[in-house]
């Protein structure tokens, strides 16, 4: 085991949790101690401050990403979850605290990772590998992979756990809500609580490395007919209550994928679209984190890797019900159908006023008609996202204060939208409306 290590980005993570709520009382006082400062100042002008142009400076947003991605843990996957890259409804400028913190975790030092596998694998255990890089080939919210070969021949990942992350879930979600909240950035009348508790619950469920083992195993048996994936074999033996082994595969970043040919692109979207549908309409199970690091791509067999299985989340079969009946209803370009199936998904409710309804089902068929009229959907030349996007802050603009939306449709959302950004990366043209038809199990039905 190698000591040295070249990323001088390590930083040790805060593992107790007075050391956590240290970090983060020092980062609150020192984003409150700029905003003193920059009142004063404005004041001095003649300048009447407003509270979020004093916090969302730039020196503050930088203070709060690289406090929260030293901390890692819960306050980092917080922030991964309200990006604005999959459409959530926080405005742009807390988002960009929220954005930089996807790709910018810090890995533990080779020291701190020592102490770790200490504590969690048997004495002399490094006897058994002939090689383990404490070199990071991945870092993020709540841990870190490296590769290890062991002397029986097995090349292997290991997902090691970020030391105290499991324990501090509930105080650093309720510290990032408070973050969240000082920002006077979300909409009036805007319920954050009940996302920050499911978030919460969420987190819980994907630092039980056990509980995705037994999913990755479960991914496994139901693709055992799609032979364009690969789920790497789980390795038990070397798994613990903080460390998940399994396969080493090698493969590039999918994003990657961006230099290949028009057609081997199309069915890189074409494939993972399909998957997320089995996952709604057949499996009742699924991978709802869209992030591209949770995705490789082999070139020489066009597979396509499966990385993460923490954030899977059995979807009840009246979930897949309610989708079916909104694209049957978007298919067939029916607004009364639209609505109602709208409502039924909790896109708005009862309290809605009849006018942001409408907006709102003229926006579901907005989206539905870049794809009914037959042609292939060009993700790299299609507006919509942006149009769409618009949309939805012209709405909030206009006082619709959106309803608190039923977890697994956040997430659905939240897993669709990253496929179709994936998708706009990759220039992928297709026809969604033939596999939409398809997973819906009705005949192609007439054009309007």
């Amino acid at each position: 085991m190698d000591d040295k290590s070249n990323d001088d980005r390590s930083v040790a993570i805060p593992s107790g949790r007075l050391s956590r709520l240290g970090h983060m009382g020092a980062m609150t006082f020192g984003v409150l101690g700029n905003m003193v400062v920059n009142g004063a100042t404005q004041l001095g002008k003649g300048q009447r401050p407003m509270m979020k142009d004093l916090l969302l400076t730039p020196k503050n947003i930088t203070r709060v990403t690289d406090q929260l991605s030293k901390m890692r843990g819960a306050a980092m996957k917080i922030g991964q979850l309200v990006s604005m890259d999959s459409g959530d409804f926080l405005p742009p400028e807390l988002a960009q605290i929220m954005t930089r913190l996807r790709n910018d975790a810090h890995p533990m030092p080779p020291a701190q990772l020592k102490q770790v596998l200490n504590a969690q694998l048997p004495d002399g255990w490094l006897k058994l590998f002939k090689k383990f890089d404490v070199r990071p080939i991945a870092a993020a919210s709540i841990g870190q992979v490296h590769r290890a070969q062991l002397k029986d021949g097995r090349d292997l990942a290991m997902k090691i756990q970020y030391p105290g992350v499991a324990n501090s879930i509930d105080s650093d979600v309720a510290n990032v809500g408070v973050l969240i909240r000082m920002s006077g950035l979300l909409p009036k009348g805007f319920e954050l609580a009940p996302y920050l508790e499911e978030g919460r619950k969420q987190l819980h469920e994907e630092t039980d490395y056990a509980r995705e083992g037994a999913q990755l195993v479960q991914f496994q048996n139901l693709l055992m007919d799609a032979p364009q994936f690969v789920v790497p074999a789980l390795q038990a033996d070397w798994c613990t209550p903080d460390i998940l082994a399994m396969d080493y595969v090698t493969g590039i970043a999918i994003e990657d994928a961006k230099n290949d040919t028009q057609p081997v692109r199309d069915q890189i979207i074409i494939n993972l679209l399909d998957l997320t549908l089995r996952e709604l309409f057949e499996f009742g199970l699924m991978q709802t984190d869209p992030n591209f690091a949770n995705y490789l791509y082999k070139p020489e067999t066009q597979q396509i890797v499966l990385l993460d299985f923490g954030a899977v989340r059995t979807i009840a079969p009246f979930v897949g019900d309610q989708y079916r009946a909104l694209i049957r209803a978007g298919l067939r370009d029916d607004m009364d159908d639209i609505m109602k199936a709208a409502q039924d998904i909790g896109l708005f409710d009862a309290t809605t006023r009849d006018a942001h309804r409408v907006r709102i089902a003229q926006m579901i068929r907005r989206a539905f008609g870049s794809i009914r009229n037959g042609a292939l959907l060009d993700f790299n030349q299609n507006d919509l996202p942006q149009q769409l996007q618009a949309d939805g802050l012209a709405l909030l603009e206009d006082g619709f204060v959106p309803p608190v939306l039923p977890m697994d449709v956040l997430l659905i959302q939240r897993k669709f939208a990253g496929i179709f950004l994936l998708a706009a990366r990759l220039g992928a043209r297709i026809d969604l409306a033939a596999m939409l038809h398809h997973h819906i199990r009705t005949p192609d039905l007439p054009t309007q």
